[in-house]
């Protein structure tokens, strides 16, 4: 991974993946709030006149981010331009679709700032090594859900210990430990339901990560990782789900993950919770 340097300044990361569907079908699924929501985090598109002036993505509780709309070429790209983080300079963020035959399109997301330093050369280049995450739970959608109504919800929290020890207590809990590529697992009696084929798992430098294809709840994907965010770690689980029955599944189980996850690190005091139902 390596960021781009210009000589105006432009600094820039591209990430881009394969994915199956017609350019128009990729389009609603990477520029529309309940296809982005779909695999990504709730989103929302303020539209005036019919067409889209700025998007709101909801990281969680107090962490929108919303940008400008600057380009809009449907179903080929379109560019928004938003706050950077922590004082950094303006982000630029540009998506495209490309077809490349067979059924098949690839998607490339392009993150760009101007600056005279490398001060944000590393948080550009956390920007890219994260995509590749939300992108296979994006090619699980395309393949298997395009289309359907979809609901998500995300529990999270916040401990003392190191990362190793908190993901080893998550899966542990869970039942689900060692838990390795194309092995189905399901959780133990005392946990909420899950249920589903490992379609990713950590590699050995960063193993605090899973992402499943889910039977139970309910069709869907589930990720699941810890990461450090400075002294203390940071435990997500985010559970996509899709169907018809989507919205009323994530209802009934989103109370539960919240209360075991509670129950289990305790030094989290409540989780935060996203939720979001599309269609």
């Amino acid at each position: 991974m390596s960021v781009k340097k210009e000589a105006s300044g432009r600094r820039s990361v591209t990430v881009e993946v394969e994915v199956p569907g017609t350019p128009e079908e990729v389009w609603q699924a990477i520029a529309t709030g309940p296809g982005i929501s779909a695999w990504f985090v709730p989103t929302e598109f303020e539209e005036r006149d019919g067409k889209p002036v700025a998007v709101t993505l909801n990281f969680g509780p107090g962490m929108e981010s919303r940008s400008v709309v600057t380009a809009w070429d449907p179903p080929r790209m379109f560019a928004a331009k938003g706050e950077g983080w922590g004082g950094s300079p303006p982000i630029a963020d540009e998506w495209s679709v490309e077809a490349r035959g067979g059924g098949i399109c690839v998607v490339r997301v392009v993150h760009s700032l101007f600056a005279s330093t490398d001060d944000w050369d590393n948080q550009l280049e956390g920007t890219e090594s994260g995509w590749p995450g939300f992108f296979r739970i994006l090619r699980i959608y395309l393949t298997h859900h395009r289309g359907e109504p979809s609901a998500m919800f995300q529990v999270m929290a916040m401990t003392g210990d190191p990362v190793s020890r908190t993901w080893s207590s998550l899966t542990k809990e869970l039942g689900i430990s060692g838990a390795s590529q194309a092995q189905h697992v399901k959780s133990s009696a005392a946990a909420p339901a899950l249920a589903g084929r490992v379609e990713h798992a950590g590699p050995p430098e960063y193993p605090e990560e899973l992402l499943l294809k889910l039977d139970e709840p309910a069709p869907g994907a589930a990720h699941l990782f810890a990461m450090a965010l400075g002294p203390q770690t940071c435990l997500s689980v985010r559970l996509f789900l899709y169907g018809t029955g989507a919205a009323a599944i994530a209802a009934r189980e989103e109370p539960r993950w919240q209360r075991w996850i509670n129950e289990r690190f305790p030094q989290a005091g409540d989780a935060n919770v996203v939720a979001q139902e599309t269609s």
